[in-house]
């Protein structure tokens, strides 16, 4: 009899085949059922359902004072995403989005995840959180076939931003998290973000940018690939990826996903804390018309923001934070400030604001008129 497991090394290709192979090595499988248990029966339980990013769940910015077990559910998606006109991409995603969504706990709570592996899926998946202790992040404990779920619990030691990310073993880990499948979690203080002088600190808003780089390969004509499901896709989207030159480098999954229609929306005396996340490559926020006033670059709230920054820096394999007061009314854009990626590749937000125009802080003295100028040449030589 053929099993799933069998039709899906066939699938994918004997190129494929040692790679799929390794992603269940037995040193990286983890057996802990030996290990005294904890009694947590105390403690009381909340449920938050998951959002779709750039949104994130309701959530309080202070805590209680007794840690909580916060329950998320998640299901792994395997889909084809346009990620631009003609460009499709056979993507592995976290609950459908790219990227996955945002989970915000406390430091002190427990994080119980269950992840579902739907029945049509053809991977192996996991869940690795930069956040967690011990087993690869959890990714150890949750390797699920499809058709199988898992229940993980692990207790948010460090506040803080983070990224978790499928981590299947071996080459697939790369390959699946170019794929889509990276998400972050904000871990609060428990009496929630203060300043750079110790002072408490609250944003009205919340958004998560999720940026991500894709490997789509082109045929002879140039034109972008179009594959039937993501076994079929691994052979040149590897090539590909090994070139470590991305076709495409965008926020929350695809060109244009927060621009036009889709722009972000806040009001002008408004404080929004923007989440960035970017699981594989550095990357560097630039919010244009703006600024980071208190910046959390290495995303860890234990540490001391960084004020009034330009440009910040987020290192591949993290999350970052960073918070502004809109102080004036139009449309900013908020883009990875390699201006290459940000402007031909698609990595590109808008914010739009609402509110009225203060001449104090700019204002246009003289609209453009001709003027009769002396023309002098074009040449740098005197």
């Amino acid at each position: 009899m053929l099993t799933r497991r069998a039709a899906l090394m066939g699938a994918a290709g004997i190129a494929a085949l040692p790679v799929l192979a390794k992603a269940a090595k037995a040193e990286e499988i983890m057996d802990t059922s030996m290990a005294a248990p904890v009694d947590l029966s105390s403690l009381k339980r909340i449920k938050r359902k998951l959002v779709r990013p750039p949104m994130v769940h309701e959530h309080e910015q202070e805590a209680p004072a007794e840690p909580r077990i916060v329950e998320f559910e998640m299901q792994i998606v395997e889909k084809e995403i346009e990620v631009d006109d003609g460009a499709y991409l056979q993507a592995m995603t976290f609950n459908g989005s790219v990227p996955g969504p945002m989970m915000v706990v406390h430091e002190g709570d427990y994080v119980e995840l269950t992840l579902f592996n739907s029945p049509e899926n053809m991977m192996q998946h996991n869940i690795d959180f930069h956040s967690a202790t011990g087993a690869l992040g959890g990714g150890s404990l949750t390797l699920v076939n499809p058709g199988e779920k898992t229940t993980l619990r692990f207790k948010a030691t460090r506040p803080g931003t983070f990224v978790y990310h499928c981590a299947p073993g071996g080459p697939m880990i790369p390959w699946h998290v170019v794929s889509g499948m990276s998400g972050c979690i904000m871990v609060l203080p428990r009496g929630g973000l203060t300043d750079h002088k110790g002072d408490p600190v609250r944003y009205d808003r919340v958004f998560y940018i999720g940026e991500n780089d894709f490997y789509i390969p082109k045929d002879e004509n140039g034109d972008y690939k179009r594959f039937e499901d993501v076994a079929e896709s691994y052979p040149e989207t590897l090539e590909v990826m090994n070139g470590l030159i991305p076709s495409h480098v965008v926020f929350n999954g695809k060109v244009g996903s927060l621009t036009g229609d889709n722009a972000l929306h806040a009001a002008q005396g408004e404080k929004v804390l923007f989440v960035h996340s970017q699981a594989n490559r550095d990357t560097r926020p630039h919010l244009i018309g703006g600024h980071g006033d208190l910046v959390w670059e290495r995303g860890k709230f234990n540490n001391t923001p960084q004020r009034d920054l330009e440009t910040w820096f987020i290192a591949g394999g993290s999350a970052g934070a960073a918070l502004y007061e809109f102080l004036q009314p139009g449309v900013y854009a908020y883009v990875n400030h390699n201006l290459i990626e940000a402007v031909n590749l698609g990595a590109t937000a808008h914010v739009v604001v609402e509110g009225n125009w203060n001449n104090d802080l700019m204002e246009q003295v003289q609209a453009p008129v001709e003027y009769n100028g002396a023309y002098e040449g074009k040449t740098a030589l005197p």
